[in-house]
């Protein structure tokens, strides 16, 4: 059913889900909560003195202590109906011939920039503890690094794990949002039914044929073990690729340099590390000019690098013989493997190192294509890749003692300079590769509650994906200079490459895994086919690098355990603040009893207070109304929500609903944003702007719901009495009296109703005007003169500590570490660009 509303807009109603009826009283109705809650502060109407669970028996014996009762249809949730409302209307961008090119190019140097400079480390690594003694040695390397080639970039993830995308969001958290999604996985418990009309929501519920996905689902949302399980995985996941973004430029960047080696003879160690350092302090120094503009620049240098190492292999394959051609054999690898088991097995270690840069690939999937991506590694990178190793072994098998800097030995000597001026250019893509892929996956991380907030800055205006994090920019520089200067070799910081490369790999295999399971709903055999190949695949090589932790690579795996604690500490404080204020928050009797005054005086003016909660009123409101003289005339509560989608368009940005009475002139505003939204609203007039205009809309379509209403059913006596004195009127069921066409107070005048509140005018004074009866011409003129008045922002600061009974471990981790990260991360509010001027702050403390 449609019908026009006073702006001309047609708003659908709601379909309920059953068709139970509801009972009502005729002065006032109490709208229930979406959410389980005995105490939301959700209000439609005078006499409403509290929420109520969504059980029928509570429900049945509440309703007894009503007054009459009248029989109405089915009602949605406010919040449900705004969302239903708009839902559909949210469409992507097609993306033109010219912006295809153009996305081409920044593919091409945004996402295999580290996979295809895999080839100027990986034999060197692979050779670096045992000599090579035969040319079947070379041969069996070889077929190592075609196979993972073949199974770890191009089947497990161009093929599999792509796919896997949230929207086009790829990296570990998208994957984790995605089953989140699904299920309710989170530990955050601010889930809300209305999230899944977003329209960019898409959930696809599992089919009733599939028990095992119904079953999986089942237990993810009622086992908290599996949530916090879930979790730990991400977490680890994510500090993995953390890691990751660390080893990647010094190793990319060193093996470069190391080409000078060859080329000059004068050139030591420790001038490559010196000018090692001197590339990477420029290379994040220009990461702030973002992912657009250096990703165009670039596009091209890579495509000239992929084109010298075919052009490299082919060269050396027609120079040394095409018997490297043999090495497509697997069966190279076994008598590998049967010649020397300790060799071949170490050598795994470098082996996998081909392969680097595949997690790349996916995280830095932002506004790139799944197809796009797919096309250009078969048909381009893999190609090259395969011709560069090749010709590697090619010249290898005719010069065995030359197992280091076999990249640059192969190189023809007329070619040599140029193509190491481009090997040091690639070198520098590769390392914004990983640190663009990291920048993306902390954005994620902040939204979904599991890192601290840092400063964002978008890069593009086109291009919401591309962004750039300075904190994290120079801990990453410092971080990666540290690594550089201790290590001072490829071979050292290659093992440790590996290490963070197949942390992040085994934890997107297992989260795939429950995607196929959850969402995909694939038959159980091909789900363990995967699971078994890639785990197992990837756990092989795993107990090849960990045989080399001792020497040195430890200092990695401390590193990820530190900023893992960091993650899993913010986690910890976020939840276990949240689920406290829920907790304490005011009861709807207190504020009833205060009255529509809340018990101190109400100034002109909007008071927008926030808080996290996204029911209920927040304990902090209580401090402002014991600390404060006055409060504004008009109350809004605004909630920030981040919920697992990428992005929330701008039409379904704000939900709202009627806290108390209208005479209370109290609302909450849930503003929905996905992890990869853009807070546009950097200007707080512009903010301000958009959510009075939403909440004119919302009184809108409340006063048209309950006309609609109204007119399905008889009409009561005294609303025949009602529409005796005017042409058309209509109670509704929270007592608020509506025409057909305008609202006529006029004619209202005289009409006596025991439920009607009153509310405070702007001098003091009361305004009869917006009552229980009031007009909604005169609610939205009463909200055009509050903002007239000035929008003030009233901002909580709740602290919380341990209680002294609790633990010491719990003391430390809540007094001192996460009482360190709060104090030094970005307020939330930061983004939003107010001035000291409209801001009112008040502290709280909670004991956890």
């Amino acid at each position: 059913m449609e019908t026009g509303s006073g702006g001309g807009a047609r708003t659908r109603l709601p379909k309920t889900e059953s068709a139970e009826m509801r009972w009502v009283a005729q002065g006032g109705a109490y709208e229930e909560d979406e959410i389980e809650s005995s105490d939301d502060g959700a209000y439609d109407g005078p006499g409403s003195r509290g929420g109520f669970s969504d059980s029928d028996d509570n429900y049945e014996e509440a309703e007894l202590l009503r007054q009459r009762l009248v029989r109405t249809g089915p009602r949605a949730d406010s919040l449900d109906v705004e969302a239903q409302d708009v839902a559909g209307m949210y469409r992507h961008q097609e993306i033109t011939l010219g912006r295809g090119i153009v996305l081409a190019l920044q593919t091409l140097g945004v996402v295999f920039g580290d996979v295809g400079t895999s080839p100027l480390y990986t034999f060197d690594i692979m050779f670096n503890k045992y000599p090579i003694t035969s040319k079947e040695d070379v041969l069996g390397a070889l077929s190592l690094v075609i196979y993972t080639l073949i199974l770890i970039p191009l089947l497990k993830y161009t093929f599999i794990v792509l796919w896997g995308n949230d929207d086009g969001e790829g990296g570990t958290f998208a994957l984790y949002s995605l089953i989140c999604r699904n299920a309710r996985a989170s530990l955050l418990p601010n889930q809300l039914r209305s999230d899944t009309r977003i329209s960019s929501f898409q959930l696809q519920v599992p089919s009733v044929e599939l028990e095992r996905s119904l079953k999986i689902k089942e237990r993810l949302e009622t086992s908290s073990m599996l949530k916090k399980l879930l979790l730990m995985l991400v977490l680890f996941g994510t500090s993995m690729v953390i890691a990751d973004g660390v080893v990647t430029p010094a190793i990319s960047v060193m093996s470069a340099v190391n080409g000078l080696k060859v080329g000059i003879s004068s050139v030591n160690e420790g001038e490559v590390v010196m000018i090692t350092v001197a590339v990477l302090i420029v290379l994040f120094s220009l990461q702030r000019f973002g992912t657009s503009k250096v990703g165009l620049a670039v596009g091209p240098a890579l495509f000239i690098w992929f084109c010298c190492l075919a052009g490299i292999g082919i060269y050396n394959i027609k120079t040394y013989g095409s018997a490297v051609l043999w090495a497509f054999n697997p069966m190279y690898i076994y008598y590998y493997f049967e010649r020397n088991p300790t060799q071949a097995w170490m050598s795994l270690g470098g082996c996998v190192l081909c392969a680097a840069g595949s997690e790349a690939m996916f995280a830095d999937l932002c506004y790139f294509s799944v197809k796009s991506v797919q096309l250009t590694f078969v048909f381009l990178v893999l190609p090259c890749l395969l011709l560069g190793y090749l010709g590697q072994a090619a010249y290898l098998m005719e010069n065995l003692t030359d197992n280091q800097q076999v990249f640059f030995l192969s190189i023809p000597n007329q070619a040599f300079w140029p193509v190491v001026f481009i090997a040091i250019l690639a070198a520098i893509i590769a390392s914004r590769t990983m640190t663009t892929a990291i920048f993306s996956t902390i954005k994620q991380a902040t939204s979904l509650g599991c890192f601290p907030r840092l400063k964002i800055i978008h890069t593009s205006r086109k291009f919401m994906g591309q962004i750039y994090i300075p904190v994290m920019n120079w801990f990453l520089l410092i971080s990666c200079l540290a690594f550089v200067t201790a290590f001072g070799s490829i071979n050292e910081i290659g093992n440790a490459y590996g290490i963070a490369e197949l942390g992040v790999m085994m934890m997107t295999t297992v989260l795939v895994t429950i995607i196929m399971l959850l969402i995909w709903q694939i038959n159980i055999i091909v789900v363990l086919c995967f699971l078994t190949l890639s785990l197992g695949l990837e756990l092989i090589f795993f107990s090849s690098v960990l045989s080399s932790v001792a020497d040195g690579s430890w200092v990695l795996l401390v590193f990820a355990a530190v900023l893992y604690l960091i993650m899993y500490i913010w986690n910890y404080g976020t939840k276990l603040k949240y689920e406290t204020e829920v907790k304490q928050k005011l009861s709807m009797d207190l504020l009833m009893e205060l009255g529509c005054n809340l018990g101190t005086v109400r100034a002109p003016g909007i008071g927008l207070l926030y808080n996290e909660l996204v029911r209920g009123v927040p304990a902090i409101f209580g401090q402002f109304l014991a600390t404060l003289p006055a409060i504004h005339s008009m109350i809004i509560f605004v909630c920030i929500k981040w919920v697992p989608v990428p992005v929330v368009p701008q039409n379904e940005r704000f939900l709202f609903r009627r806290v108390c009475p209208k005479s209370y002139h109290m609302f909450r505003c849930i503003a929905r944003y996905g992890y990869k939204d853009v807070r546009k609203e950097n200007d707080n007039k512009a903010f301000e702007q958009l959510l009075v205009e939403s909440l004119e809309k919302f009184i809108r379509r409340e006063a048209q719901e309950r006309s609609l209403e109204s007119d399905q059913y008889d009409v009561t006596d005294s609303e025949e009495e009602v529409a005796s004195a005017s042409s058309r009127v209509f109670v509704g069921p929270n007592g608020s009296i509506y025409s057909a066409g305008v609202p006529l107070p006029a004619d209202l005048a005289g009409t006596e109703n025991p439920t009607i509140g009153s509310s405070m005018s702007f001098d003091g004074s009361l305004d009869e005007a917006i009552d229980g009866m009031g007009s909604l011409d005169n609610e939205l003129s009463f909200i055009n003169r509050a903002r007239e008045s000035g929008v003030v922002y009233l901002l909580g600061h709740g602290d919380i500590r341990a209680r002294k009974d609790s633990f010491f471990v719990k003391k430390l981790v809540i007094n001192y570490f996460y009482a360190f990260l709060r104090r030094n991360c970005r307020r939330g509010i930061a983004t939003l660009g107010i001035q000291e001027a409209q801001m009112m702050r008040v502290a709280m403390q909670y004991m956890v």
